[in-house]
């Protein structure tokens, strides 16, 4: 469509017969949908003003099928109990996301959906350990049930490593700290696939808590920091696996958000040159936004990996 300027007013040559007008860039980015938005035209009978109008109006109608599609988008996130994964639930829910709450424990997954602003947000608290295969099982089954269908699994249980030199640490305390860090991620992203790829429309989106520590260690963490290297990749592979099911898979890493885990940092903190150090803290909701941005691309583009940290945290440099 040619676009010329006179006297101040913007005038429309018709365009040629059986043109095609497609959608620009940024209106692809902004309606899910829209790409496919093809309008066949006879300029021997439609003006270009007439065929903006008409294309308007089809906009409008993907519009309101985008956000019909929104309200009935269903997630899932672990170690929804509490900190990060707390607020990212809240975060989700008033996005329009039904949440499934999983986590240890019932009485912090049900105080999480008593959190959220709108009663109309729906909040199912499942009661999970990530580290058991029939329980993570039970978890997806009862999401599907619900709901039909899984477009966002959000892998953010984890638990910390104790404070004891290398050389004391038990087996057991290994064995535990990957089962739930790395094993219990597995089991999650399996059952995602199963659902994922099976389901109209075909496909979702899978996000890790990776941690900094993905790839940068602190003094006495060696189960927690493989665990977190072997998160990255379990992305990488769960990225690959799924380009044929339309799954995209992502990884967040996170620095020093201000939770009850890293309240310690306030006094002091070990640092790798034998130090003792505070270190800052960022809000969570800061971390809550960044998946929410992660989540919100269409499947055809992805956060592969995304590093939301304390600016001053003495993290470049570390180790």
């Amino acid at each position: 469509m040619a676009d010329h300027s006179k006297n101040g007013r913007r005038m429309y040559s018709p365009l040629r017969p059986n043109a095609r007008l497609r959608l620009t860039a940024g209106t692809k980015s902004r309606i899910p949908g829209a790409e496919d938005c093809l309008i066949l035209i006879d300029a021997h009978t439609t003006s270009g003003r007439a065929t903006r109008d008409l294309c308007i109006q089809r906009l409008k109608s993907i519009e309101s099928e985008a956000e019909m599609t929104a309200v009935n988008r269903t997630a899932i996130v672990t170690g929804a109990g509490s900190g990060v994964g707390r607020h990212t639930s809240l975060a989700l829910l008033s996005e329009g996301y039904s949440v499934v709450l999983a986590g240890r424990r019932e009485e912090p997954l049900a105080e999480t959906a008593r959190m959220r602003t709108s009663q109309d947000a729906v909040a199912l608290v499942v009661p999970t350990d990530v580290s058991d295969s029939q329980s993570v099982s039970n978890l997806f089954a009862k999401t599907r049930e619900t709901f039909g269908r899984l477009d966002l699994l959000f892998n953010n249980a984890g638990i910390n490593a104790p404070d004891v030199p290398l050389e004391e640490l038990t087996r057991e305390t290994w064995q535990t700290i990957v089962d739930v860090n790395l094993t219990g991620s597995f089991l999650c992203t399996r059952e995602a696939f199963r659902i994922m790829k099976d389901q109209q429309p075909r496909g979702g989106r899978i996000i890790n808590n990776g941690s900094v520590s993905a790839y940068v260690p602190r003094p006495r963490s060696a189960p927690y920091t493989a665990s977190k290297h072997a998160i990255t990749g379990l992305t990488k592979c769960t990225s690959l696996d799924g380009r044929q099911y339309d799954i995209a898979c992502g990884q967040i890493d996170i620095g020093n958000a201000a939770t009850e885990r890293t309240d310690r940092m306030d006094s002091g903190v070990p640092q790798a040159n034998g130090t003792t150090a505070v270190e800052p803290r960022i809000d969570t909701e800061h971390v809550a936004r960044a998946v929410i941005y992660m989540a919100s691309l269409p499947l055809e583009a992805n956060v592969q990996f995304m590093t939301v940290m304390a600016t001053k945290m003495p993290l470049v440099g570390r180790g």
